[in-house]
C-alpha cells in the first residue's frame, strides 16, 4: 500500500493549540509519506481531531510548522490575493474530506448530491462510477432523507472522493455500517490506496486501523506517544505469547513465553504431536493502545 516515493504528504513539527490556556495539543511531531494509510488513534479529548481540523485547514493553530501537500493550511486560509486564492482552490481540489457528517440534502437524490458536488472539481470521477464504488447503485434516485445511517455515510465517501483527491481525510468513516458493510468499505479503501491516494484516518475500531494502516500513530493529552506498523506498535510483535491448551484430565493450562515455538514443540511431543485444545496469542493491538494511553493519563 505505501507508495515507493519518499516524498512526505504531510509534516508537523512543533503542533500546538491552546483552548483557553489549556494545550489541546501540545508539541505534536507527525510525518505521513506519500501513498500511505495513516490511521490516528486516540481517545475522546486526546487533541485527535483538533490536530486533523488544523492539517484540513478548519482550525487555525497557534505554534508549530505543518504542511500538506507542500502547502501550510493556515497561510491557504489566512491570506487573500488572487494568487494566494488560486493556490487555495487548487489546494483543496487536491484534498478529500469525509467528515463524522456531511450535511442533509433531503430532498435531494443520491444522484443529484453527487452530480452537484462533482461540478466543483476540474477533474472530478465520474458521478455513477462513484456511486456504484460505495455501494449505492441502487439507491441513486432516492431523496437522502430515505436513506439508512450507513447509506448516509457511504454518501459522505461519495463526496469526499469524487474529485480524485490525492489525500483524503476519513473521520470515522464506518460508523453506522455493519459488519459486512465496513468489510465493503475497507476494500474501497484498499483500492484508493493502491492507486496512489494518501489516506489519514481515525477511527475507534481498532480492528479497522489494524486491517487498513500501513502504520498508526497514537495521540494522548496532546502528543504523539507512538508510531509504528499495526505489528510493530509497542513492541507487539516481540511480546510474551500465552500458550494454552487442554489437559487429558479436561483442565485448562496456559503459559506466557518469550519462545512459543519452543513451548508448542515440547507440548506436542508430551501428547503425541496433538495438543488439545491448543491457541497461541500475542497481546491485540487493542491491548498495546489501552496500555499506551493509560499510561499517558
Amino acid at each position: 500500500m505505501v507508495s515507493a516515493m519518499s516524498e512526505s504528504a504531510i509534516e508537523v513539527n512543533g503542533l500546538r493549540k491552546l483552548y483557553g490556556g489549556t494545550a489541546a495539543v501540545d508539541g505534536l511531531d507527525l510525518t505521513v509519506r506519500r501513498g500511505e494509510i495513516f490511521a490516528l488513534l486516540g481517545p475522546n479529548g486526546a487533541g485527535k481531531t483538533t490536530t486533523v481540523e488544523i492539517l484540513e485547514g478548519y482550525r487555525r493553530r497557534d505554534g508549530g510548522d505543518v504542511t500538506v501537500l507542500g502547502i501550510d493550511p493556515g497561510v491557504v486560509n489566512g491570506k487573500r490575493g488572487t494568487t494566494t486564492d488560486a493556490v487555495a482552490r487548487r489546494w483543496r481540489e487536491r484534498v478529500g474530506i469525509v467528515l463524522q457528517g456531511t450535511g442533509e440534502f433531503d430532498e435531494l437524490t443520491v444522484g443529484e448530491v453527487v452530480g452537484h458536488f462533482a461540478r466543483f472539481y476540474p477533474n472530478p470521477d465520474d458521478p455513477a462510477a462513484v456511486i456504484d464504488r460505495v455501494g449505492l447503485t441502487g439507491k441513486v434516485a432516492a431523496r437522502t432523507h430515505t436513506l439508512s445511517g450507513g447509506q448516509k455515510r457511504r454518501l459522505d465517501v461519495a463526496l469526499g472522493i469524487i474529485g480524485r483527491p490525492e489525500l483524503l481525510f476519513l473521520d470515522e468513516p464506518t460508523t453506522g455500517f455493519d459488519p459486512e458493510a465496513r468489510r465493503e468499505f475497507w476494500a474501497l479503501i484498499r483500492d484508493l490506496a493502491a492507486g496512489g491516494t494518501t489516506i489519514v484516518l481515525t477511527t475507534h475500531y481498532l480492528e479497522e486501523a489494524e486491517t487498513l494502516a500501513d502504520r498508526v500513530g497514537v495521540i494522548a493529552a496532546g502528543r504523539l506517544i507512538a508510531v509504528d506498523t499495526p505489528r510493530e506498535l509497542g513492541n507487539r510483535d516481540s511480546a510474551r505469547a500465552t500458550v494454552s491448551w487442554r489437559t487429558p484430565e479436561g483442565a485448562w493450562e496456559s503459559e506466557r513465553s518469550a519462545t512459543p515455538t519452543a513451548l508448542v514443540a515440547r507440548l506436542g511431543a508430551r501428547y503425541g504431536g496433538e495438543v488439545p485444545g491448543l491457541t497461541v496469542t500475542r497481546p491485540t493491538l487493542e491491548d498495546v493502545y489501552l496500555t499506551m494511553i493509560g499510561a499517558a493519563a
